[in-house]
């Protein structure tokens, strides 16, 4: 199977990452995650689960990789390091910022960075609300950069139940554009039988 980058920051949303870490692992794929400092402090905050806890539900895999922020030596700092993609859920508007100005100051940029020199998808879910001018003109540039910005915005033609639907269906847009078939969301036009 395919080996993936997944990134957790420190916007809100921490559900989102565990979700789409869940669902990789699940469907088979080696999963590469690093979580930002804030972004460890927002996941236990969240999911009222220390950061510890929450690798621990994952370790049981040996698909399974914890990649320090601060860790320049790891293999998805490479561009010779084959993966892919990378997906950052939820992406904080300041690490977004920070791809878009090219600073690789943490690991999370410069795996970012690699999948975008080496062409590789990336895909940045921004969770923040509402966007200023400088947010857009950030997406704007990854986007010209050949990044895809998929906002973490619901949809309701589905008809979602519960949260859990909500977070399903954002994860499987996620999964659809990495281009990994899957049935984790109802679809368009589906119906419930």
């Amino acid at each position: 199977m395919s080996k993936y980058i997944i990134a957790i920051t420190g916007a809100s949303g921490s559900i989102y990452g565990k979700k789409i870490v869940e669902l990789l692992l699940h469907l088979g794929h080696e999963v590469h995650l690093i979580v930002s400092k804030t972004g460890m402090q927002v996941l236990s905050h969240e999911l009222l689960i220390s950061y510890e806890c929450f690798i621990k539900e994952f370790n049981v895999s040996s698909n399974f990789h914890v990649e320090l922020e601060d860790d320049f030596f790891s293999p998805v700092a490479s561009g010779s390091f084959k993966t892919s993609g990378m997906v950052i859920l939820p992406c904080s508007m300041g690490t977004l910022g920070k791809i878009a100005g090219g600073s690789s100051d943490n690991l999370i940029i410069r795996a970012a960075d690699v999948c975008l020199k080496e062409k590789r998808k990336l895909i940045i879910c921004p969770r923040e609300t509402p966007y200023n001018g400088i947010h857009l003109k950030n997406m704007l540039a990854l986007n010209d950069a050949g990044a895809c910005i998929a906002p973490v915005s619901p949809g309701f033609y589905n008809f979602p139940k519960t949260l859990d639907d909500i977070i399903n269906h954002h994860c499987s847009r996620v999964l659809d554009l990495l281009e990994i078939e899957n049935q984790n969301a109802k679809r368009w036009g589906q119906t419930d039988d």
